[in-house]
Protein backbone atom coordinates (compact mmCIF):
# COMPACT_ATOMS: atom_id res chain seq x y z
CA UNK A 1 0.00 0.00 0.00
CA UNK A 2 1.15 3.62 -0.47
CA UNK A 3 0.25 6.76 2.11
CA UNK A 4 -0.49 9.63 0.54
CA UNK A 5 -0.05 13.07 2.51
CA UNK A 6 -0.78 16.53 1.38
CA UNK A 7 0.03 19.67 2.84
CA UNK A 8 -2.83 21.83 2.06
CA UNK A 9 -1.16 24.75 3.30
CA UNK A 10 1.49 24.76 0.29
CA UNK A 11 -0.50 23.78 -2.41
CA UNK A 12 -1.57 26.81 -4.85
CA UNK A 13 -4.17 24.99 -6.86
CA UNK A 14 -2.45 24.23 -10.17
CA UNK A 15 -4.76 20.19 -10.33
CA UNK A 16 -1.85 18.44 -11.89
CA UNK A 17 -2.14 15.85 -9.00
CA UNK A 18 -5.88 15.88 -9.78
CA UNK A 19 -5.19 15.19 -13.70
CA UNK A 20 -2.58 12.48 -12.87
CA UNK A 21 -4.53 10.41 -10.18
CA UNK A 22 -7.90 11.74 -10.17
CA UNK A 23 -9.53 8.97 -8.17
CA UNK A 24 -6.88 9.80 -5.16
CA UNK A 25 -7.22 13.64 -5.83
CA UNK A 26 -9.34 16.49 -6.11
CA UNK A 27 -9.77 20.17 -5.37
CA UNK A 28 -11.96 22.41 -3.62
CA UNK A 29 -14.67 24.40 -5.98
CA UNK A 30 -13.97 27.88 -3.87
CA UNK A 31 -10.11 27.82 -3.92
CA UNK A 32 -9.00 24.98 -5.89
CA UNK A 33 -7.05 23.07 -2.73
CA UNK A 34 -6.07 19.80 -3.29
CA UNK A 35 -8.63 17.60 -1.53
CA UNK A 36 -7.28 14.00 -0.46
CA UNK A 37 -9.98 11.68 -1.57
CA UNK A 38 -8.64 8.29 -0.11
CA UNK A 39 -5.25 8.58 2.27
CA UNK A 40 -3.87 5.09 0.91
CA UNK A 41 -3.66 3.34 -2.47
CA UNK A 42 -2.71 0.05 -3.76
CA UNK A 43 0.88 -0.24 -5.00
CA UNK A 44 -0.47 -0.34 -8.62
CA UNK A 45 -1.42 3.34 -8.26
CA UNK A 46 2.82 3.96 -7.53
CA UNK A 47 3.86 5.03 -11.08
CA UNK A 48 0.52 7.54 -11.03
CA UNK A 49 1.23 8.80 -7.72
CA UNK A 50 4.84 9.79 -8.56
CA UNK A 51 4.12 11.54 -11.59
CA UNK A 52 1.16 13.84 -9.28
CA UNK A 53 4.26 14.11 -6.55
CA UNK A 54 6.87 15.18 -9.79
CA UNK A 55 4.18 17.68 -11.43
CA UNK A 56 3.32 19.47 -8.12
CA UNK A 57 4.91 22.97 -7.97
CA UNK A 58 4.19 23.59 -5.02
CA UNK A 59 5.84 20.24 -3.38
CA UNK A 60 2.48 19.71 -1.52
CA UNK A 61 2.50 16.02 -1.84
CA UNK A 62 4.20 13.12 -0.32
CA UNK A 63 3.90 9.71 -1.01
CA UNK A 64 5.46 6.33 1.08
CA UNK A 65 5.22 3.16 0.77
CA UNK A 66 3.46 0.91 4.33
CA UNK A 67 3.83 -2.72 4.70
Amino acid sequence: MIRIYIDEQKCIGAGHCVRSAPDVFDQREDDGIVVLLTGEAPDEQAPRLKKAVELCPAQAIRIETTE
